[in-house]
């Protein structure tokens, strides 16, 4: 392949993509390329208007993206890595940007622009070679490309055009689609590199690592020093034996005569180049041939990644992002104090979380560290969006179950009372109030997760012609008030099981208006079911057994009048051929039910008299299916 004569190149050293995009990660991994992936958090927010070409600002934007994750990785995590890879893939009309949606209206307003038309996709790149010198100073080359690739839309309905909106796909994409996935069905041909559509241009970057690795051997370059970041010697170039060898190398910059943008100041320097053989060693070790095998990257990943879901587990277990919040920096000796652990513990803990992205470490007097942003929003126990307490679910619960993975296999069936007996062997509990402990836990769980995703869930379909739902299974209400804000004539019934129902109270929020949201006891597979225009099952369907499930969509089924009533569930979604890992992974926790595609939903809810279903991949943690009779 392409890359595989400089893949030797960049072994042993750490080489890390600015993106979280998994498309761009997947083109990587698949051409054999070994990274980690370190989020870029640069804010989008260049001035367009001081760009000449759309392409300079996909470029700068890219190039901005590596540099802050150099600059963080060196500076705040004490990794200063090799190379940085930035990509940032902008869609262009009649030289007008269109970057990603903020909403399903721009989603909507950016592709009906789109309709009938011929668009230019541009991704920029930036490639940054980084150093650190012996005073702590980090030095950067930066070599950087951009790839076009033309793009006609066919001429599209409206209604085929809500109906990709809604599914939730346009949502991260620059321009509202995504090429490789239900997008493909808006295009009618593309002139270009069709991976550059997807996020990123591998064929122009195998041929820029290329030029980078493999130049003449000699050539008269210009180096960059940004102004933001110290000038020191830097990147040995092809190899780390080119020092030895006492061959003066320096890093190439392909593009001459940059201009100033955006206050971005840059300095040109030149210098001459020797470029060993090819075969010359490594540190003295024969270099690697271009067909070595290299564990892959999703491996490497895989083998670890318990560990990285562990650690988050346990330092939401200690409470470590609590005692952190609101912008509160501290040492690891005092959090260590705070949390009663142990010294060295805490400090291998701390820094786990920052390599992770879930802390900050600061040098200042001494080393502290906060929370970033995610952690202050989502990890800390009493902030509004904390999903802390489906984290300790996920700790206390999900987390045995799968170490009895194999046995789950084997048996085919949920490992909870090897599980649970096993932990409980011997012991004497109060069996009610145990219930009742896991009960409040579960509800705690459950009402974390669900008001991340409510309001995706609510708005997936437009809901307003409906006066009244039940939300069968309802837990806690989250979906319920969610509901009511966002249509004022609905009122909402949660229907759960007693033991649900009586303690509810602890989960309601300072404004509670009782006289939109009521709480009905009963068991929705026994009792009858309150009226509704809409019936509700969040994560129901999925943990039931085909008999139960049967009994349950008859019920509603017969409860639902014609042409007035509806069902809306809340599940993760399948894809058709079965390849996203999130529903497949959940799968085997091996409950009595299963995890179905939106095909497979059609069939099962068309058999019960919904001829008309609507399935919506909402991009958060639940999708959402509407079936309507008819």
């Amino acid at each position: 392949m392409l890359l595989n004569p400089v893949i030797s190149k960049l072994a042993g050293k750490r080489v890390v993509l600015a993106s979280a995009s998994p498309r761009r990660q997947d083109i990587l991994t698949n051409v054999g390329l070994r990274f980690e992936v370190v989020p870029s958090w640069f804010k989008e927010t260049l001035d367009k208007s001081v760009f000449s070409a759309p392409y300079e600002y996909a470029v700068e934007t890219a190039k901005q993206k590596a540099l802050e994750v150099a600059r963080r990785m060196h500076m705040k995590h004490l990794k200063t890595p090799d190379i940085v890879i930035g990509a940032d893939t902008i869609v262009t009309l009649e030289d007008a940007i269109l970057e990603k949606p903020v909403d399903k209206q721009d989603a909507y307003n950016m592709l009906s622009r789109l309709s009938g038309k011929e668009h230019s996709v541009f991704t920029g790149v930036a490639i940054v070679h980084c150093k650190s010198q012996e005073d702590n100073q980090l030095e950067t080359d930066v070599f950087d490309f951009y790839e076009e690739t033309k793009v006609k839309f066919a001429d599209l309905s409206e209604d085929l055009l809500w109906e990709y909106v809604h599914s939730g796909e346009p949502m991260d994409k620059a321009g509202g689609y995504g090429i490789q996935s239900l997008g493909g069905m808006l295009v009618e041909r593309v002139h270009g590199d069709f991976l550059n559509v997807v996020g990123f241009p591998l064929n122009h970057f195998c041929k820029k690592l290329a030029e980078i690795y493999y130049p003449p051997s000699k050539q008269t370059i210009n180096r960059i020093k940004h102004d933001s970041i110290p000038y020191v010697e830097t990147f040995e170039n092809l190899s780390d034996i080119e020092q030895d060898c006492c061959v003066k190398s320096e890093a190439l910059n392909a593009k001459t005569g940059i201009q100033e943008k955006c206050n971005y100041a840059f300095k040109n320097k030149s210098s001459n180049v020797t470029v060993p053989d090819t075969a010359a060693l490594q540190n003295g070790i024969p270099e690697r041939s271009s067909d070595h095998l290299q564990l892959p990257a999703n491996i490497i990943q895989l083998l670890d990644g318990f560990k990285a879901s562990k650690t988050l587990f346990a330092a939401c277990k200690l409470k470590v992002f609590d005692k952190l919040k609101d912008k509160r920096a501290l040492k690891a000796e005092d959090i260590a104090d705070e949390i009663n652990a142990s010294l060295c513990g805490t400090e291998k803990l701390l820094d786990a979380c920052v390599a992770l992205g879930l802390l900050e470490k600061t040098h200042q007097v001494t080393v502290v560290y906060s929370n970033t942003e995610a952690a202050n929003t989502f990890l800390a126990c009493d902030s509004e969006f904390s999903i802390h307490e489906y984290i300790i679910h996920s700790n206390d619960h999900m987390w045995p179950l799968f170490t009895h993975l194999e046995f789950a296999v084997k048996e085919g069936t949920c490992q909870k009372q090897r599980v649970f007996e096993k932990s409980t062997h011997g012991l004497i509990h109060d069996t009610h109030l145990c219930n009742q402990d896991r009960r409040k836990n579960f509800m705690a769980a459950n009402h974390g997760m669900m008001k991340i995703t409510a309001k995706d869930v609510a708005t997936a379909f437009d809901l307003f012609k409906y006066a009244s739902a039940c939300d069968l299974g309802g837990c806690t209400g989250a979906l319920a008030h969610d509901l009511i804000q966002i249509y004022p004539n609905m009122k909402v019934n949660v229907f759960d099981l007693p033991g649900v129902i009586e303690n509810v109270c602890h989960f309601q929020p300072e404004h509670f208006d009782s006289s939109r949201i009521s709480f009905t006891s009963g068991n929705f597979l026994e009792d009858n079911l309150p009226e509704a225009d809409l019936y509700i099952l969040s994560r129901v369907v999925h943990d039931l057994t085909d008999e139960k499930l049967n009994c349950l969509l008859q019920k509603i089924s017969d409860a639902c009048h014609l042409d007035r009533s509806a069902l809306l569930l809340a599940e993760i979604v399948l894809d058709e051929e079965k390849r996203e890992p999130r529903a497949l992974l959940q799968s085997l926790s091996m409950s009595e039910g299963k995890q179905r595609s939106g095909s497979e939903y059609r069939r099962l809810l068309q058999s019960y008299g919904f001829t008309n279903v609507l399935v919506r991949k909402t991009g958060n943690l639940l999708d959402a299916v509407l079936a309507f009779k008819s």
